[in-house]
């Protein structure tokens, strides 16, 4: 079948690999900040302030559990997504359902000032920022059959 196109399947744009690559490369360092922070790893934890896991040994499970479906289903996504499979939306969606409940949860508990605004707000900033956009252009993607 090599240099057929599937019927109702079109050719997959250039900026389908570089999209999908980099966010591959973006959501798996999230799943390996996820990994390290939950085990604990001495030598990641360093880079953070003390207070920090404080405020995440605090977390409720089931917030813990939005913040996993986030990053490894924005994983789940990218993968999905370079596979040109339309179920790519689902990992996406999952991951930006993840990110709201867990983002949500954090806004409304008391956070130490070392953890507040500046690089901590910009990091979160960008986070949504990259889950929406991914999320749209997945949509994009299956809208025009790229991805099905």
């Amino acid at each position: 079948m090599s240099g057929r196109i599937l019927p109702g399947r079109r050719i997959s744009p250039w900026h389908l690999w570089v999209v999908g690559g980099v966010s591959l490369l973006w959501n798996a360092y999230g799943c390996y900040d996820y990994v390290m922070t939950n085990l604990r790893d001495p030598e990641y934890l360093a880079q953070f302030p003390p207070e920090m896991m404080q405020v995440i040994d605090s977390f409720p499970i089931w917030v813990t559990a939005a913040w996993a479906l986030g990053v490894w289903g924005a994983l789940a996504g990218s993968v999905l997504l370079l596979l040109r499979s339309r179920y790519a939306f689902h990992g996406f969606t999952v991951s930006l359902i993840g990110l709201a409940i867990s983002s949500f949860y954090q806004w409304s508990i008391d956070i130490p000032d070392s953890l507040e605004g500046g690089a901590n707000t910009a990091m979160q900033v960008v986070i949504w920022v990259v889950a929406v956009l991914l999320l749209v252009y997945t949509a994009r993607m299956r809208a025009l059959r790229v991805i099905t």
